[in-house]
């Protein structure tokens, strides 16, 4: 399946050149072909960092040559999100780019979002130095966009609209969709991966905004993005829950007490997300299946952050035998 979308240029600066960084782990080839068809367009590369899949899976959506377009760096095994980013950002790096867009394996950019969030990044924003933009997104499983946050106690603020300008700050951007500078990058460093998967764009965000940089939320471009992988309805009213695989409830627990022993957490965050995982483990060991492989994966979660272990779960069980 050859994927052929018509490539216009960017309008962008000819400083400014955007390598777009997709991360795939086993990916639908349908959902891949979409986002190589929204994005191609819209960067002056696309690199695919595969963390697993079939060697056919690829046919067609690239030519690994030095100067071909489209790219892919597959791995001998699953490095992790964080890694993977990590290896996507040092080709870009090596290679002259200004920024690098990163992208889950099933986002969909909307058309024209990379040039209106470079225009946010070129944007003057209260004096403060800009790490990183990202669009509002939108999971089509729900009837309505995702907000920003600013984070509070007991409470997050959530900011659907900024009025005219689109521009909001806020406390934290999702990995999927982010333009950063490499100059950002170069300064805050780059993202952690030791945590492997889960709150890899968290703890970037906290870095940054420790830092003093600003995180932006453009809400006049969207991407679209699946979080979780299925929705459950709770009972007596209380909406839906995105229903994670045990193995994902692992990083979920570990890597929250993970960003707890952190100095530039927030101590407000802490304060909020106790009683967050307290409800997560609740519902995932009572009412979501498999009950048993969830509560069995998120204690070992908890145990391996209380005594900081970090890396692929793999690993750490290994270390415990």
């Amino acid at each position: 399946m050859t994927v052929q979308p018509e490539v216009q240029p960017r309008c962008a600066t000819t400083a400014d050149k955007v390598c777009a960084i997709a991360v795939s782990y086993f990916p639908d080839v349908a959902t891949l072909q979409k986002l190589f068809t929204a994005t191609l367009p819209q960067v002056d590369a696309l690199v695919i960092v595969d963390n697993g899949a079939s060697d056919d899976t690829f046919d067609g959506f690239y030519v690994d040559a030095e100067n071909d377009k489209t790219v892919l760096l597959k791995q001998p095994g699953n490095i992790g999100l964080a890694a993977a980013f990590n290896c996507g950002i040092a080709w870009a790096r090596e290679r002259g780019f200004s920024h690098v867009l990163l992208l889950d394996q099933d986002s969909e950019p909307a058309q024209g979002m990379v040039d209106t969030l470079m225009q946010a990044y070129s944007s003057s924003f209260a004096g403060r130095r800009i790490a990183a933009v990202g669009p509002r997104f939108h999971d089509a499983r729900e009837d309505r966009y995702a907000p920003f946050v600013r984070i509070g106690f007991p409470i997050n603020c959530k900011m659907y609209d900024s009025g005219k300008d689109g521009l909001v700050a806020c406390d934290f951007l999702i990995s999927s969709g982010s333009l950063i500078s490499l100059a950002a990058l170069a300064d805050i460093g780059p993202m952690d991966e030791s945590l492997f998967i889960d709150n890899v764009d968290l703890e970037w965000s906290f870095r940054a905004l420790a830092k003093g940089y600003a995180l932006i939320g453009v809400c006049t471009t969207t991407m679209h993005h699946r979080l979780g992988h299925s929705r459950r309805q709770l009972p007596f009213g209380l909406g839906q829950i995105k229903v994670h695989d045990p193995i994902r409830l692992y990083y979920i627990m570990r890597n929250r007490l993970l960003l707890y022993r952190l100095p530039h957490t927030p101590t407000v965050w802490i304060a909020q997300d106790v009683p967050r995982a307290a409800v997560k483990f609740l519902l995932f060991s009572l009412l979501i299946a498999p009950r048993i492989d969830n509560v069995r994966f998120m204690l070992a979660g908890l145990r391996d952050g209380l005594l900081g272990r970090r890396g692929p779960y793999i690993e750490s069980w290994r270390r415990k035998r």
